[in-house]
């Protein structure tokens, strides 16, 4: 689930030395599952742990993860890193915002996935968006553009050289084209 360097796990280790017996890291997400997730580490005592709770096991110390956190921290990772400006420890959950689906979840959903984790933090540096609304049965994802995307001249070219290129590459055999039913010439929140 977590995967934490031997440089983070070494930090991680010296920290610790200096707290009371027992005490473990937690790893934790604020707002899963939102725009507004953010991802955090601290300290964690020995009576902080609940039943519910996740531990993963490192050379001198646990991972504890809280079971409403443990969706949103899949291929999470955990370093370390030390460069000409210093010292740092870095959080990387691709997963913090969006829960991750199965490979074997429905088409729709794991396309929805690439969507939201993928494409749609993209298109929200214009305030845009997109999602899928239907899935046809000869294998064209039905989107929909909304927010900066509406009237906006340049989502031909999003649609077609970006997210189509990105959705057909990623479901080979499973999508064959991308449509966008949005009504352009309305667009009221038009990025130009």
């Amino acid at each position: 689930m977590i995967t934490i360097s031997e440089q983070a796990q070494t930090h991680f280790a010296k920290l610790l030395e200096k707290q009371p017996a027992g005490t473990n890291i937690r790893v934790f997400v604020v707002n899963p599952g939102t725009a507004q997730a953010e991802c955090g580490v601290s300290y964690c005592p020995a009576d902080a742990v609940e039943d519910t709770d996740i531990r993963l096991h490192f050379t001198g110390f646990d991972a504890v993860v809280d079971d409403e956190s443990k969706p949103f921290l899949v291929d999470a990772e955990i370093d370390f890193v030390t460069d000409q400006m210093g010292s740092q420890l870095t959080l990387k959950a691709p997963n913090a915002k969006v829960r991750k689906v199965n490979d074997n979840a429905p088409l729709m959903e794991r396309v929805q996935y690439v969507i939201d984790s993928e494409i749609n933090p993209q298109l929200a540096n214009h305030g845009g968006r997109v999602s899928v609304m239907e899935l046809t049965d000869s294998g064209v994802a039905i989107l929909q553009f909304g927010g900066g995307c509406n009237g906006c001249s340049q989502v031909d070219l999003t649609l077609k050289e970006g997210i189509e290129k990105e959705l057909l590459n990623r479901f080979v055999g499973e999508l064959t084209g991308v449509k966008d039913i949005t009504e352009h010439q309305r667009g009221e929140h038009s990025y130009y």
